[in-house]
């Protein structure tokens, strides 16, 4: 089921892909790739919207070799793709246009570390995963775990969060600075280490979250944390999702410092026995952990405790050794594989929205409702600390009336959301599947200056065109 088609092509434009892949070619050798299967699995994966492959991949090994990349393909206007490990929701590595993807799987190095001030330096194809195994001797690691091992460039591109977001907040608050290579070739240095500075705009934050549209990261200084002195997890289960969600605001309304508050409806629980062989209780139920000292853990718990027996929660479960602590979280980030399990064959749409978390309860049970009402196969799941909670929505292609159905979904969920002062998104972004939320959501006076950014930054329209706005 075809949702986007791809730009049709003059021959000019395709002569002009043609003049750069062969002068890379030239340049990198082996390291330019043009064969249909790696092409293909540098466009899009994850989602129902249709794979439109780049004309060629490249693997550059440093920033100038990115700015020699970008310099050729802005002299032929050849768009430029930045790609990660893929991970990514919503069309943001798709190629609409065709042109060149660059990979930095070869871009992954830990350039410093400065463990008394909290931070690191890093290039952008390296993995959360990776990074936090190279810091586990440094007494500090990175906190923001969006659950995919997805890399450090790409994560600040989509402005993830994920897990922890509640305690640690989001890839906004946790990149310090960052280099990147502008549309003209041009290296751009953002900010300096300072934990806070007040000279100029905040560059920074301007181009995390801009997915690739505004410049392509090669290089990111990321605020660390101490590791705690002491971790607690454990689940909870409620008899509904309201009455978890409920639990959930009081938590947060009370004070209590929680690292991580996870909600998962019974169908998400059920998905995730079948797939990572546990034997949770299949209804609504909290993932929760807490990080401090011994005392402060323990508090903590017993508060949150309180807080779920007044609304009908419990037995709650500590997860006290570190083995299953992991295995809990590692069931909690593979939910969008084990979703699939519940029906072979069809495709998984994971989406998202964010409201106020005074708004969630009553956001979420609608939702439920609304899933219910439409047929449909929607299991939930969220960071619902921070009011953003995610559906893997099930769909046969091969329906047109399902895909009807779903797609109309689609549309109220956004329009829910919207209506409780909430986003189309609060962690996948924008790409290529909701920008036509964005004028709803912001207006048209703020859809022009994203127009007006992007046209001043990149006035061919090379960096990863057809997302975020278009030109």
């Amino acid at each position: 089921m075809a949702l986007l088609e791809a730009t049709p092509r003059t021959k000019q434009q395709r002569k002009a892909a043609d003049t750069v892949i062969a002068a890379l070619a030239a340049r990198y050798g082996n390291r330019l790739v043009t064969s249909q299967a790696v092409r293909e699995q540098h466009g899009n994966t994850t989602t129902w919207i249709d794979n439109q492959p780049p004309d060629a991949v490249v693997f550059p090994q440093s920033t100038q070799e990115v700015q020699d990349i970008v310099r050729l393909a802005a002299a032929e206007r050849v768009p430029v793709i930045a790609f990660g490990t893929g991970t990514s929701l919503e069309g943001q590595v798709n190629a609409p246009r065709g042109g060149i993807c660059l990979d930095f799987r070869d871009m992954n190095r830990v350039l410093a570390v400065h463990a008394e001030d909290l931070d690191c330096v890093v290039e952008p194809g390296i993995t959360r995963k990776q990074l936090n195994e190279y810091l586990r001797d440094k007494g500090v690691f990175f906190p923001i775990d969006p659950g995919a091992d997805a890399s450090l460039g790409g994560m600040a591109a989509t402005r993830c969060s994920g897990t922890n977001a509640v305690r640690y907040g989001t890839m906004k608050d946790n990149v310090l600075a960052l280099k990147a290579v502008l549309a003209n070739g041009e290296v751009m240095a953002t900010a300096r280490r300072a934990k806070k500075s007040a000279a100029g705009y905040d560059l920074t934050r301007l181009l995390v979250g801009s997915e690739g549209t505004l410049g392509i990261i090669t290089e990111l200084t990321l605020r660390l944390a101490g590791i705690p002195e002491a971790i607690a997890s454990g689940i909870c289960p409620f008899p509904s999702v309201e009455a978890a969600c409920n639990a959930t605001i009081l938590t947060i309304q009370s004070g209590i410092p929680v690292a991580r508050i996870e909600l998962l409806d019974a169908q998400q629980v059920r998905a995730c026995n079948r797939y990572s062989n546990l034997t949770l209780p299949e209804t609504a139920m909290l993932f929760v952990e807490f990080h401090g000292s011994d005392a402060g853990v323990a508090e903590q718990s017993e508060r949150f405790g309180d807080i779920a027996r007044e609304l009908g929660g419990g037995p709650f479960d500590w997860a006290t050794k570190a083995e299953d602590r992991t295995r809990l979280w590692q069931a909690r980030h593979d939910a969008y594989w084990a979703v699939k399990q519940l029906r072979p064959g069809a495709a998984a749409l994971a989406t998202d929205v964010c409201v106020p978390i005074s708004r969630l309860a009553e956001c979420v049970t609608e939702t439920q409702r609304d899933v219910e009402a439409a047929h449909l196969l929607a299991p939930v799941l969220g960071h619902v600390g921070d009011g953003n909670f995610h559906l893997s929505l099930m769909v046969d292609l091969a329906d047109d009336d399902e895909v009807s159905r779903a797609k109309a979904f689609l549309e109220r969920l956004v329009d829910r959301a919207l209506a409780m002062d909430g986003t189309c998104t609060g962690e996948h972004g924008v790409g290529q599947g909701k920008m036509k939320y964005l004028l709803a959501e912001h207006g048209a006076p703020a859809l022009a200056a994203m127009r007006a950014i992007k046209q001043a930054l990149d006035p061919l329209d090379i960096l990863n065109p057809g997302k975020i706005v278009a030109i």
